[in-house]
Order: structure tokens, then C-alpha cells, then sequence
């Protein structure tokens, strides 16, 4: 259990990293380029990622057909926003609102697999989306298309999550890796070609950063859930802010004022309690495969 919580640890260390390539090319690439290099270097970790009985063509093939193209199109949707979030906005803010996932998947939830919410859960959802009026402050403060990334990419992560729950255990865990590095490939592959931009050295250098780290997290998480429940690994995932605000600050200058501050914990408070209660009440960690 301890080692597996430590890998869970690593593994969104990895991603935390990740990000913070892809944010140092400052706009430099169109996002959909950097999604779809991104995406071939996440390549690399399907030898890791595969059973000995898999064949590569699972990357490809899912027993439901339906809910893997949903992964596969909300992954596109979700890295594309990811990566505008990052270029746009402080990584600490980015986060808190990307974060806004397991509320999301807590709705989604309600409307497609009509599931019971009970009053806590409620309130962690209400208390989630204060947050999100603390740390936007709509009316006092400028947003822009980085806050809509960032809440476009929680959306599209729960929509992702949530097909992943109606997938249930047995599709294959190569096939659910794949979906989501196909799906970016293909969408950032097609957006990037009419005007493509080559990268020069240090772009290259960035760009591997950001793949490699993000194949290496994949290949982390598969060795973190053979050594503990899903449930346990879950909330490892908000280690991932205090990565942001030592990067945000460290390597790009980013200063958080205190309402900012509250809003997040507020946001990440919520859903920490909403990852926690829906492991109680629904025991869907037991039913599903985490990738």
C-alpha cells in the first residue's frame, strides 16, 4: 500500500513536470502541435503499459466501441485545453480549475448513470463552485480564454471519467491508454497540418519533456494500482498543486493574492471530499480499472 501511494506520488510529480514543459514554450507552438508531439512521445510507455497477452491493434479495439471513441474525442478536447490553460494562466490557477473533475464526474454522474447524490455531496459540489467565483472574481478581474481552457478541460476529463465508469473493468488497459493518446494524435495531427510550424532545438527539448514525462506518469500510475486500491492512488492526484505553486513561482514568476489562495482551497477541498464520499457511497474505484 505504501509503496503503491508513493508511486502515486511520482507519477503526478511526472505530470506536474509535464506541465510545466509545455508551458515554458509560452505560446511559441500552436497547442494542437504540442498535443499531437506530445501524443507520439506518449507512445513510448505502451511496451510498459501492455500485458503479455495484448496486441498492439487494442490500442484500437475496445469491447465498447462507443465509449472508447468518447475517450478518445475528450481526450483530444482535454489535452488541446490543457495545454492553452498552461500557456494562459499561472499553473497554480490552472489547476484549481481543472480540479473542478471530480465535481463535474459528481453531475455527470447524476444526469447518465443516475446515481443518488445525498446532501454532503451537494455541498461539496456548492462549495467547489464558491471557489470557483473566489478564484475567478468575475467582474474584478480580467478572464479569458486560459479560464475556459481550464474549466473546458475539467469538463471533458469528467465526460472522460465518466465513460470510463460505463466501460467498467473489463476493457483492456492498453486500449484504455490508447484512446487517450489517439484521440490527441489524430485531432492534433489534423489541426496543425495547414499550418504547420517546424520547432527549432530548443522547442524539441521542451516538446520531449512534455511527452516523455507524460508517457513516464502513465507507465507510474499502471505500477502505483498494483500496489494499492485506485481509491488510495486518486487522491495523490492534488500533490500535483503544490508542484504548481514551487513551479509557478521558481520558473515563472507567478504570484497568487490571498482571495486566489482561498479559492483554491476551497476547490481542492471539495474535491478531495467528493473523491473520498463517492468511494463510499458508490464503491465505483472497486468496479473500474484507473489509468
Amino acid at each position: 500500500m505504501f509503496k503503491g501511494v508513493l508511486l502515486g506520488f511520482a507519477c503526478y510529480a511526472a505530470y506536474a513536470i509535464s506541465d510545466a514543459f509545455v508551458k515554458s514554450l509560452h505560446g511559441t507552438l500552436p497547442a494542437y502541435e504540442a498535443v499531437f508531439f506530445g501524443a507520439v512521445l506518449m507512445l513510448s510507455a505502451l511496451p510498459f503499459i501492455r500485458n503479455p497477452d495484448d496486441r498492439y491493434v487494442d490500442v484500437f479495439r475496445a469491447k465498447k466501441p462507443h465509449l472508447w471513441w468518447i475517450r478518445a474525442i475528450t481526450g483530444a478536447i482535454c489535452n488541446i485545453s490543457a495545454v492553452i490553460a498552461f500557456t494562459a494562466l499561472p499553473m497554480a490557477e490552472a489547476f484549481a480549475l481543472i480540479f473542478l473533475l471530480p465535481i463535474f464526474v459528481t453531475l455527470l454522474s447524476v444526469i447518465f448513470l443516475k446515481e443518488h447524490v445525498g446532501w454532503r455531496r451537494w455541498s461539496a459540489v456548492i462549495v467547489g463552485f464558491i471557489g470557483v467565483l473566489v478564484v475567478l472574481r468575475p467582474g474584478f478581474r480580467a478572464l479569458g480564454v486560459g479560464h475556459l481552457a481550464a474549466m473546458t478541460c475539467g469538463l471533458s476529463g469528467a465526460v472522460s471519467v465518466v465513460a470510463l465508469r460505463m466501460a467498467g473493468p473489463h476493457e483492456k488497459r492498453i486500449s484504455l491508454y490508447g484512446a487517450g493518446v489517439i484521440g490527441p494524435l489524430v485531432s492534433g495531427g489534423l489541426l496543425m497540418a495547414p499550418g504547420f510550424v517546424w520547432p527549432d532545438l530548443h522547442q524539441w527539448f521542451l516538446l520531449a519533456g512534455y511527452g516523455l514525462l507524460a508517457g513516464l506518469a502513465g507507465v507510474l500510475l499502471m505500477l502505483a494500482t498494483h500496489h494499492a486500491p485506485a481509491n488510495r492512488i486518486a487522491p495523490t492526484q492534488y500533490s500535483q498543486m503544490l508542484w504548481a505553486i514551487l513551479f509557478g513561482y521558481w520558473l515563472f514568476g507567478d504570484r497568487l493574492d490571498w482571495p486566489m489562495l482561498i479559492g483554491i482551497a476551497l476547490i481542492l477541498g471539495s474535491g478531495l471530499f467528493t473523491l473520498v464520499r463517492e468511494e463510499r457511497v458508490t464503491g465505483w474505484w472497486k468496479r473500474t480499472r484507473m489509468v
